[in-house]
């Protein structure tokens, strides 16, 4: 046995922790923590323009594999710290939990509150540059790994004032190959911040391929809530604004009713997007739930034996932001994405619900558009609960069957098992004979799959490919989506490398990020790439995926060559499917990733629902820039 003692005891000192554990800080060392050190410096900024001292911030990504974050505010102080008996910009780079956020003199709203976001992203660099611009004089000094290189030196003079922050992440850290900055994630981010923050000019600048998107907003969230819904059909012209500031804590809300299914809403505190929502969506949803209830029961939409409309019902079609700002926020983790303090429910709530009731009494016509869309959605609802119950009703007796049409494996464990959904029972057949039968699930779709955008609940549980594919992969869907119910770590799409199949490809796609986009979020969902060509020559035979690579491997060829153009899975026997696209040995795949979540919500809406005119009009000025047009 291991000896244990006092002296298998370790003390991490400094930063030394964050670099141990860096989770802890940023919530991974791939992707996302990777651009959170991004957002924690950005958020420095933005907090000094919500104070009033800046109103520029522009994040430049280096081709050398920087990130460079600089703003027009007041510059980070550099006088010594009279206890640590450093520079206060030292103390605020390698100290954690040293910052001016803790009391309210230099900040009455802030973002960061623990005092370890810009220290932490110190940490996980392999080299950082801070550069001040402060009292007349510009400011330097150099880390790396979290630890000075130098002293604070003054390299120059300026008129200006203002914060530079220059950090290149460390591989030793980010260990995931090819992990680099991705421009339009964080232009998502950005844009957000400048409809959040008004009349603040944010620019990103991609130096390694020359692109630049410069966001600045008068209108606030509202025009937010214009931009996310121009893709839906509006039942009141204009969004409601709501702003309204209660006991130091400060609402901003704007919504607007959309004549689709699906509820669109974004959370943020102190300008920091809340993912998993919070108090101040609880706020929200209490009030849109109460105050229209009292509408419709005001107005005879509701008679006094009919049921209140539920939560569910007042929010379907709803776009919305809700933005607080508050002097102390209490995050879930570092890392923010949920808010916690309680007496934010109850000022949310009062805010909305006084603001609400007096839009439906002052616009009644858009009031009884509004009801009547929620009475609607109820219909709906119970439509699609009896159709859950009678889904599960047949389960029952069937013994909680899975379809007959799915080639189940025998691994039982999802992290090493993986569904095929194939295009037709011609390629399921193929499939099926050549996969490997103890990993490998195989489930074939005939035809097209309903285009879930157009369609309610109800009629989605009625559709047989639906209800196969939603039993197979196990989670349930929607609201009833169970991640732990989830069969297999890896849902490959297989279809055909044509027209069809990519229609089928991005009807399944929609289904998944409508319906169970935890799947997509977690990178579970996969597209296979099965070879657009087989080109022999004598005994030599080469697969091949695309035009060029056809071109190259006919230069190489001698004597007489035959090209074999594969229009669909079906074509090809099992071994020939399984050499070229289902051997993990050999395969390529595609993992579908969200980079723009708002940008690829209205991509769907535009592409797959019911305004004909916006498709045909996007069509139209895309034309252009197609590459991939099978003809």
């Amino acid at each position: 046995m291991s000896t244990y003692s006092a002296e298998s005891i370790e003390v991490l000192e400094g930063l030394d922790a964050v670099r141990r554990r860096p989770a802890m800080y940023i919530g991974d060392s791939d992707n996302s923590g990777l651009h959170h050190c991004v957002f924690e410096v950005v958020d420095n900024s933005v907090d000094e323009a919500l104070a009033g001292n800046g109103n520029k911030i522009e994040i430049a990504l280096t081709k050398d594999g920087y990130c460079k974050v600089s703003d027009n505010g007041r510059g980070i102080p550099v006088d010594r710290h009279k206890k640590l008996k450093k520079p206060a910009l030292e103390v605020v780079m390698t100290t954690l939990h040293a910052g001016g956020k803790f009391g309210d003199k230099a900040y009455q709203v802030s973002g960061g509150l623990h005092g370890v976001g810009v220290s932490v992203v110190n940490a996980v660099s392999e080299h950082l540059i801070a550069e001040v611009h402060r009292n007349g004089k510009v400011y330097h000094q150099e880390y790396r790994a979290g630890k000075t290189t130098g002293k604070l030196s003054v390299i120059g003079k300026t008129d200006r004032t203002g914060t530079t922050i220059s950090f290149k992440p460390d591989p030793e850290i980010f260990t995931a190959p090819g992990l680099s900055f991705n421009f339009t994630l964080l232009a998502d981010r950005l844009r957000q911040l400048a409809f959040l923050v008004p009349m603040l000019e944010i620019t990103l600048v991609d130096e390694r391929d020359g692109k630049i998107a410069t966001y600045y907003f008068e209108g606030g969230i509202k025009s937010f809530v214009e931009k996310s819904a121009r893709t839906r059909k509006p039942i009141h012209n204009h969004p409601i604004s709501i702003s309204e500031v209660v006991d130091d804590i400060s609402v901003y809300v704007a919504l607007q009713y959309t004549d689709t299914f699906r509820e669109t809403v974004w959370a943020f505190a102190n300008t920091v997007h809340t993912a998993d929502g919070g108090t101040h969506m609880t706020g929200l949803r209490s009030a849109l739930t109460r105050t229209i209830n009292d509408f419709a029961r005001r107005s005879g939409h509701l008679k006094d034996n009919d049921p209140n409309l539920t939560g569910e019902d007042t929010r379907e079609g709803l776009v919305a932001v809700v933005s607080v700002l508050l002097p102390e926020p209490q995050f879930e983790a570092q890392t923010k994405v949920r808010l916690n303090n309680p007496e934010v429910a109850g000022v949310v709530q009062a805010v909305i619900g006084k603001a609400l009731t007096e839009y439906l009494h002052e616009h009644p016509g858009e009031g009884r558009r509004i009801v009547d869309k929620c009475l609607t959605a109820s219909r709906a609802r119970v439509a699609a609960q009896r159709a859950r119950d009678l889904v599960v009703r047949k389960g029952a007796l069937d013994g909680m069957a899975l379809s007959g049409k799915l080639a189940d494996c025998q691994e039982r464990n999802a992290d090493r098992s993986e569904l095929f959904i194939v295009e037709g029972d011609s390629a399921g057949g193929n499939a099926k004979q050549g996969r490997d039968r103890r990993h490998q699930a195989v489930l074939p779709l005939r035809g097209k799959i309903l285009n879930v955008e157009k369609a309610r609940l109800d009629k989605m549980l009625g559709n047989e490919a639906i209800r196969d594919l939603t039993t197979a992969i196990g989670t349930g869907l929607g609201e009833d989506f169970n991640i732990e119910n989830l069969r297999y770590g890896r849902v490959i799409i297989m279809t055909d490398a044509d027209v069809d199949g990519s229609h089928i490809r991005s009807l399944l796609l929609t289904f998944f990020l409508r319906y169970m986009k935890d799947l997509v979020d977690g990178g579970n969902i996969y597209i296979a790439l099965p070879p657009l060509y087989k080109i022999s020559s004598g005994r030599r035979s080469t697969y091949v995926y695309n035009e060029s690579e056809r071109e190259e491997v006919v230069k190489e060829m001698k004597g007489s060559i035959n090209i074999q153009r594969y229009k669909g899975l079906g074509e090809m026997n099992a071994d020939q499917l399984w050499d070229t696209t289902m051997d993990p040995d050999t395969r390529t795949l595609l993992q579908v990733v969200m980079d723009d979540e708002d940008n690829a919500d209205q991509l769907v809406s535009v592409l797959l629902g019911d305004d004909v005119a916006l498709r045909r009009q996007y069509i139209m000025h895309h034309s252009q820039n197609v590459r991939n047009l099978d003809v």
